[in-house]
């Protein structure tokens, strides 16, 4: 439940803080430009608000709303999400949206994105000035990473050391290594400490190369006992630190992600049990285990999660990080450089959206609130804020009605035709954009659900 409840306290920091800024750079050209800003809300007041006030001598009422779906800038004379036609019918009065020139409405309306992504390279410039660029490269991975079928049909073998592709060197294990080996004609190795290519397509589903199980890569970690939990199965049995793991049920085990894979088929087992026999069964397992003088074998039930309450080392203490640190005017162009490739790098991924797996991939407040660490950790969180400011500013762009997008594009076609479209024409498609919102919404946190009864 602490866990739970820190998860969603970071969620709702962030969103607030985001959509807060966004409307507030919707509000800050409309007041640059004499438009009238009835309502300024974060978060949606349908039927309610839990908190508003509107300061004596001003036409705009501040509010926060109950339902967490975003916010809003209540603009006069503007088709929005609040569908206020009968304002519409009234005579255009100087204050109004629908009163100024074309190239102001524009600003008004990417406001909002523009003051998103700002934030986005500033807080990433900042996270270079405050804490630096600290990772472990990939090529001082001396163990090597673990593949699954699917890659070792492209020749590759387990305990390659990854150096890099025909464009460039690999930094750190990340989704960009993933994506750089999806898009190589070939990839750059060291096996048994002799350099040697893999020639690849370049044409790799990344996205399937991200969700299978095991994954296309990952770190080789040992299956050496770095620390064990009290009172758990492994402390019952007698492990102790610098154990390693031998066999599971049989089978030889040669790393910690070879035993994660094993553990993978007991839990097979258990989504299929049918009675408290057939569980019991499932958590039941035959372990070798010893060091290179006593190995021992003993058969025990895992937890009702199938732990064995075991920690290995990660990473960071297998190999020695490198950090690199910036000056203050240093971390300027250097998170300008790295929020440029975030935003890239998801726009590039936006393809796979489109498919099956895609949309299936969708994920809605829960997947959201679980990229939040379990604790609270400043750095992860101004992290994770920066890539949903990024996120938030490239969905609102998009051409959709309801979107800032969708006010840009026929913003544009008046600008190009010289002709606005029709008043009732804006409002269909207000109607509609925010039908297609609603049904994203439906989907990705359906999806959640799905991920949670394990269905997906």
């Amino acid at each position: 439940m602490e866990i739970f409840l820190i998860r969603v306290l970071q969620f709702i920091l962030a969103i607030s803080l985001l959509v807060l800024l966004h409307e507030g750079g919707h509000f800050f050209f409309a007041k640059l430009f004499g438009v009238r800003v009835e309502k300024f809300y974060i978060f949606f007041d349908w039927k309610f608000s839990l908190f508003k006030f509107k300061p004596k001598n001003s036409d705009t009422e501040y509010g926060i709303g109950w339902l967490p779906l975003g916010g809003y800038c209540k603009i006069s004379g503007m088709i929005d999400e609040s569908f206020d036609t009968e304002q519409m019918k009234q005579p255009v009065q100087q204050y109004e949206f629908r009163a100024k020139p074309a190239w102001q409405r524009l600003l008004i309306m990417i406001g909002g994105v523009l003051v998103n992504f700002l934030l986005a390279l500033f807080i990433y410039g900042q996270i270079l000035f405050w804490w630096g660029d600290t990772y472990v490269p990939v090529k001082d991975m001396t163990l090597g990473m673990k593949f699954n079928e699917e890659a070792k049909s492209y020749g590759f073998r387990d305990g390659d050391i990854l150096i890099g592709t025909e464009k460039h060197a690999f930094k750190d294990f990340s989704a960009d290594l993933y994506r750089d080996i999806s898009e190589a004609h070939r990839v750059d190795i060291v096996r048994d400490s002799k350099p040697m290519s893999i020639t690849l397509p370049g044409e790799l589903n990344l996205l399937g190369m991200l969700k299978a199980d095991p994954s296309f890569v990952r770190p080789l970690l040992p299956a050496e006992v770095d620390s064990i939990l009290p009172g758990t199965p492994a402390a019952k049995i007698g492990m102790k630190k610098g154990d390693h793991i031998l066999a599971l049920n049989g089978k030889p085990v040669d790393s910690y992600n070879e035993f994660i894979s094993l553990l993978g088929v007991q839990q097979d087992l258990l989504a299929t049990a049918k009675t408290p026999a057939d569980s019991l069964k499932a958590r039941t397992v035959t372990l070798v285990f010893g060091n290179s003088e006593q190995a021992d074998t003993v058969t025990t039930q895992l937890t009702r999660d199938l732990k064995l309450g075991f920690v290995v080392k990660s990473i960071t203490g297998l190999y020695q990080p490198v950090t690199i640190e910036y000056g203050f005017f240093e971390s300027i162009p250097a998170g300008i450089k790295y929020g440029w490739h975030v935003l890239a790098s998801y726009v590039d991924d936006m393809k796979y959206v489109f498919s099956a797996d895609g949309a299936k991939s969708l994920g809605g407040f829960g997947a959201i609130g679980s990229l939040f660490p379990p604790t609270w950790d400043w750095y992860m969180f101004w992290k994770m804020t920066a890539f949903l400011s990024i996120i938030l500013a490239f969905m609102n762009i998009l051409p959709i009605p309801a979107l800032d997008g969708g006010h840009v594009l026929f913003l544009l076609y008046e600008m190009v035709t010289r002709r606005k479209p029709s008043e009732q024409f804006m409002i269909r498609a207000e109607y509609v954009g925010f039908g297609i919102l609603i049904l994203l919404m439906v989907v990705a946190n359906l999806n959640d659900i799905l991920r949670w009864l394990g269905y997906l």
